[in-house]
């Protein structure tokens, strides 16, 4: 697993406390460190992500967890630059100290603040949809990334994936083209549309939104480690880091489809 992706709320006086820290805080408690920040302005988003600890892998070890443990990236959204109309829709929600229980949130998927009705939940959509999304998902995580390289196979080829998907239905991001890739073409990377689930909102009506989605990341081999046997090859050895232009585009895949 590459990283996990989370989108919330923060930088707002009235809200405090549901912000990126509401979240990173455990994981920082538990070996985790900032890596470095994710800054999308048009997109009212700050961003930090977070590299995880070193933890010793067992060199027989089986099964998915058999592997580094993920990034962390957490996005807030900069809920005082939105409009005045969309600033009390949400202050109107998120109660205060309702952040304590983020972590908790997360793992059951559950909202800790009660649904918005349709039209407040499209008001603010109209204005900005990763707003509207962690509006109606709360702390549930916004996408998953598989590390390609990690797999077996052909499926350790992004390119293998991108056909593979493509074949069986899966409705691509074409943002930025299907394959994302880093200006010093290093980190390659293609996500899927997000799911569009029925949602049943305060008034009763029953829409489809988006919910979270699926990445595939591949972190080629740096320069000064390319001669390294295979076998040789660790993380450590591979593009660290995120590509701006890439987030940017993968963060797409939350649009909405219809209705707003």
């Amino acid at each position: 697993m590459d990283n996990k992706t989370y989108i919330l709320f923060g930088i707002d006086i009235f809200i405090e406390g549901y912000g990126i820290d509401s979240m990173s805080s455990f994981f920082m408690d538990n070996g985790y460190k900032i890596g470095g920040g994710l800054d999308f302005p048009k997109k009212n988003l700050r961003g930090l992500w977070f590299s995880p600890p070193e933890i010793k892998i067992p060199e027989d070890g089986h099964g998915l967890s058999n592997g580094p443990l993920p990034r962390l990236v957490m996005g807030e959204i900069l809920v005082d630059e939105l409009s005045p109309a969309s600033q009390e829709i949400i202050r109107k929600y998120l109660k205060p100290a309702g952040g304590k229980q983020a972590l908790l949130s997360s793992i059951l998927g559950s909202l800790i603040w009660e649904k918005p009705t349709w039209s407040e939940f499209k008001h603010i959509a109209e204005e900005n949809e990763l707003a509207a999304w962690a509006f109606i998902n709360g702390y549930t995580m916004n996408h998953l990334a598989f590390s390609v390289h990690r797999l077996k196979h052909r499926f350790s080829d992004i390119n293998c994936i991108i056909r593979y998907l493509e074949e069986n239905g899966f409705d691509l991001n074409q943002d930025g083209g299907v394959l994302k890739v880093s200006t010093d073409g290093l980190l390659l990377q293609v996500s899927s549309l997000s799911e569009q689930l029925p949602v049943e909102f305060s008034d009763g009506i029953i829409k489809s939104v988006p919910a979270s989605y699926i990445e595939f990341t591949e972190r080629l081999v740096l320069p000064q480690f390319e001669d390294l046997p295979h076998d040789q090859i660790k993380e450590i050895h591979r593009r660290e880091d995120f590509a701006l232009n890439n987030a940017d585009n993968i963060l797409e895949s939350s649009r909405f489809m219809s209705d707003v």
